[in-house]
């Protein structure tokens, strides 16, 4: 380990004379106790990996700085971080206390107004530049339109409020954004909708418990800006994907009295909004993004990591040229030690200090991409995460995929992680939604084979890894992308409000907007959109697998054919609570579907279905077992799936009619269903009907077949059995 030290007269006094340690290189951000180094009266630890910095000082002003004021270089002291050890910069800082605005600055760089000496001047009326954030400050403030880093207290009182711990098979996420989700809920107090508050008040906890979700999935709520294209449009990074820290939340989706109580009363917002959900049985997962920063690419602003260190935080190429494999115009490099152990320590900040349950991992591919820019599953950021003892029991969700060469990597993470599972969205489109506007203009679907995959935990993707279903996060929509609402109603993106002359945003969406593009009021176009909606949300609901919901597909949110409404903070992205006829029927759907999963689930074996998968029996429509030819034949859109355990409490059996007449069809035969037990050992003997998806189905909700009965099903349904 190399120490190189600064001329004496750069220290402290208080350690001049000291033996032992003046300062360490650990733990990286402010501490204010550290083992070894002597103490000093008020003053803290102070380490930041800078290796692009020959010598690096800290600027701040004194603690408690007013959180409406805007420092001016009169406010603030000058002080040197005055040992260097492998490229962190470290030095005991006195007076840099609660609520002081910090900043980093290069040891030769003058600050019109600011002595090096540590002294302060004269400098009213000089306006300060953007300095350099320390990348693990407590929280992030912008003053006068610059930002800086400030220091909070992390108490808190829990209460013994405590994590679900839900066990992931019983898992049910829902994806939504603390804006979105309350902005236009009329139960909510106007002031606390579309702010962490919001979201835990009692209206929409008692919502999310009623739906039977178990898991809210934040889009992004680190501290983040808007990218300067945006701000020249005047249009906002509403999805939050360009952060500016990785350990504080934005403040921008605290109340206005929290903001303008200051990052303590954010931070308590937050953690409050945690500890509420919690209470209500609900876990937090939190989308991250560390795959990329804020500072863009080349020209982009200098905020942090680029000043501290641009060829160690960042990839570039062999020409010294940026890599992108992010589309944002910088990569973080994942091959930097210091890089994986930033991101570590910042989930182990939002694991210990917010309580949060799990993370879904933004163009993770990314971030195990080896030297040679290849994907690796042993790389060592996911070592260091599996092994990581805070981490341990956390929820890990990949989005296996980046922008790079080699990039879609789905079902290739080890085991551990689960991953977004894209061949089921694209899978379950193209069934329900794509291959019925094909035939419906004399085209043909296709088979059954690769539904039946999916159904069934998309074990051909998941096998290799040595993962279960469970590996499988199930999802037909998310953020980015047509809602389920719009994938019904749309042939075309329709993404003008973003200012891009419809350029932005996949152009190929497996959708169908059944006759009519966009708003209609032909009853029969809309009742065929929601008939397709119905039978989109009950296989995800129905597949093994952990299934996510975006946020108002359960009640028919529209985008207005906006596939890419990441710039949107207004009511193209806002959960619009004013429901009609039909979205309460979708709303009714969705919560049975979700009460039935959960009452399956409960009668299985704990193990079931990561170690002990049960029987999946596939029947045609003679209720006799699948032929080779049947799973082959594209005119074959009907399908039967018998699923359970042996001596399990529930078995249910799921019948898809993916065509475009009504099906007679015959229920399993008696002689197939030999030797397969319920609970107690007893033979299947009667089907009752749960649910069917059909414009009027739920009026034959109850009816008792035989095995070998006959029953028909309507065309593009799904009807479910209870056994």
């Amino acid at each position: 380990m190399s120490v190189t030290s600064q001329p004496t007269g750069s220290i402290p006094v208080q350690l001049r004379h000291v033996s032992g340690h003046r300062s360490r290189p650990f733990p990286l951000g402010v501490a204010e106790s550290v083992l070894g180094v002597a103490e000093v009266d008020g003053a803290v630890n102070l380490a930041v990996y800078a290796p692009g910095v020959a010598a690096l000082d800290v600027v701040f002003t004194d603690a408690g700085f007013p959180v409406d004021a805007v420092p001016s270089p009169e406010d603030l002291h000058r002080a040197p971080l005055f040992d260097v050890t492998d490229h962190v910069h470290h030095g005991t800082v006195p007076g840099l206390g609660y609520g002081s605005l910090y900043a980093l600055v290069a040891r030769d760089r003058r600050i019109p107004g600011v002595s090096r000496t540590g002294r302060r001047t004269s400098g009213r009326g000089k306006v300060l530049p953007q300095l350099l954030l320390d990348p693990y400050g407590d929280a992030v403030v912008e003053r006068g339109g610059v930002f800086w880093s400030t220091r909070v207290s992390g108490e808190f009182e829990w209460n013994g409020a405590a994590k679900p711990h839900t066990p992931l098979r019983d898992t049910i996420i829902y994806e939504a954004h603390v804006i979105g989700q309350t902005k236009l809920h009329p139960g909510i107090p106007e002031e606390l909708r579309g702010t962490y508050a919001g979201l835990a008040h009692p209206v929409m906890l008692e919502y999310l418990t009623y739906l039977g979700v178990t898991a809210v999935e934040l889009l992004p709520v680190h501290h983040h800006r808007d990218e300067d294209h945006l701000q020249a449009e005047g249009l906002q990074n509403y999805w939050g994907y360009n952060s500016v820290s990785f350990f504080a939340p934005h403040p921008g989706y605290a109340t206005a009295a929290a903001q303008a109580a200051g990052p303590r009363a954010v931070q308590d917002e937050f953690k409050g909004m945690v500890k509420l959900l919690h209470e209500a049985g609900i876990e937090v997962l939190l989308d991250v993004v560390y795959n990329h920063t804020a500072e863009e690419g080349p020209g982009g602003p200098t905020l942090c990591w680029r000043g501290l260190g641009d060829e160690h935080y960042y990839r570039h190429d062999a020409a010294g040229r940026y890599l992108d494999t992010t589309g944002c115009g910088n990569t973080l490099n994942f091959n930097d030690p210091q890089v994986v152990r930033m991101t570590v320590d910042s989930l182990r900040r939002w694991v210990t200090d917010f309580q949060i349950d799990g993370f879904r991992f933004d163009l993770a591919v990314t971030m195990c991409r080896d030297g040679a820019h290849h994907y690796t599953n042993r790389h060592p950021f996911l070592v260091a995460v599996q092994a990581d003892p805070v981490l341990a029991g956390t929820k890990l969700i990949a989005e296996p995929w980046d922008v790079g060469i080699g990039g879609w990597k789905t079902g290739h993470f080890p085991a551990g992680w689960s991953d977004w599972n894209d061949r089921f969205r694209d899978v379950v489109r193209d069934f329900w939604v794509a291959d019925r506007g094909a035939m419906e203009h004399g085209g043909q679907g296709g088979s059954t084979a690769r539904l039946a995959d999916s159904l069934s935990g998309s074990a051909g993707l998941f096998e290799a890894s040595g993962r279960s279903a469970l590996a499988s996060v199930n999802l037909v929509t998310a953020h980015d992308g047509f809602t389920l609402a719009d994938l019904v109603s749309y042939n075309e993106k329709h993404n003008e409000a973003n200012r891009e002359d419809n350029r932005d945003g996949n152009s190929h969406n497996r959708s169908y907007n059944h006759g009519a593009e966009g708003p209609t009021e032909d009853v029969d176009i809309l009742e065929s959109r929601a008939q397709t909606a119905r039978n989109v949300m009950a296989t995800l609901l129905l597949s093994l697998g952990v299934p996510m919901i975006t946020a108002g597909d359960e009640i028919g949110r529209s985008q207005g054919g906006n596939n890419n409404a990441y710039c949107q903070n207004n009511g193209i992205s806002w959960t619009d609570w004013d429901l009609d006829e039909r979205q309460e029927r979708m709303l009714a759907t969705t919560r049975r579907l979700i009460a039935v999963r959960k009452a399956f689930l409960a009668g299985q074996p704990y193990s079931y279905p990561a170690r002990d998968l049960g029987y999946l029996k596939w029947f045609n429509e003679e209720g006799q077992p699948m032929t080779e030819a049947a799973w082959a034949d594209s005119g074959h859109r009907l399908l039967q799936l018998l699923i359970g355990v042996p001596g399990g409490r529930s078995t249910g059996l799921i019948v898809f009619n993916g065509g475009l007449e009504t099906v007679p069809f015959r229920l399993p035969v008696p002689e197939e269903l030999r030797g397969i037990t319920g609970e107690h050992g007893a033979e299947l003997q009667a089907f009752a009907l749960q649910l069917s998806t059909a414009l009027h189905g739920e009026l034959r909700r109850g009816a008792f077949f035989a095995p070998g009965d006959r029953d028909r099903i309507e065309a593009t349904s799904i009807t479910l059995y209870s056994v």
